[in-house]
């Protein structure tokens, strides 16, 4: 598989293509983003943009790949509104909007934990609306992955430091479904993309189960 992924500077981009690179049957990642990974790697190619809002239908770099993951975001924690809504729903939308070949292709939006249309926090309101007009936008196969903690990958070098302070709870947030390592969520959206599933929003006990299928 050939993979478009965004956020790889990010928490859970990093973590995601660190694992995407180590799979036998992706064969080529292309990273977009405003700053170089710093990652050397065969599979890997870098296409590094100002503002993705610039970004115009008939991109040459985007020719030939089977699924988008769109990790880039932002915590809306201390993020004024208008900023998160651009990260958050304006990009994203935009990016798949400039997709070519969607007939073919997966597009899957890194939401979270609780994403939910009749949800009372500002970030919920802003998700869902972005994971609904994500499934209007003419692709193969859509879908919002939504998890919770995430543990962080081998070598990874952008981990939060608020991720620390969950570790110790790691096995008990496991137990209670609301974990999932790097690794989970880089299979689980290869499966994703592969075999599709029965439903758009996929929990941290979805990706548990789509990883081990893979």
């Amino acid at each position: 598989m050939k993979i478009i992924l965004t956020g790889a500077t990010g928490y859970v981009g990093e973590g995601t293509l660190l694992e995407l690179l180590k799979v036998d049957s992706v064969e080529k990642v292309l990273s977009v983003s405003r700053k170089p990974t710093g990652i050397k790697h065969e599979k890997l190619e870098e296409y590094l943009v100002s503002d993705f809002m610039q970004l115009k239908e008939g991109n040459e770099h985007f020719k030939g790949y089977d699924a988008v993951f769109f990790i880039a975001g932002i915590t809306s924690v201390g993020t004024p509104k208008d900023v998160y809504v651009r990260i958050s729903q304006e990009i994203p939308l935009h990016f798949a909007d400039i997709m070519p070949d969607k007939e073919r292709m997966t597009y899957i939006y890194l939401s979270g934990a609780g994403t939910s249309p009749e949800g009372k926090q500002f970030w919920q309101q802003v998700k869902s609306k972005t994971e609904a007009e994500i499934q209007t936008k003419g692709f193969k196969r859509a879908f919002g992955l939504r998890p919770a903690i995430m543990k962080w990958a081998k070598g990874q070098k952008h981990v939060q430091k608020m991720q620390y302070a969950f570790i110790p709870f790691y096995p008990l947030l496991r137990l209670m479904g609301q974990a999932n390592s790097m690794r989970e969520i880089a299979l689980s959206q290869l499966v994703l993309t592969r075999d599709g599933y029965d439903k758009f929003g996929i929990t941290p006990k979805d990706i548990v189960k789509l990883a081990k299928s893979f």
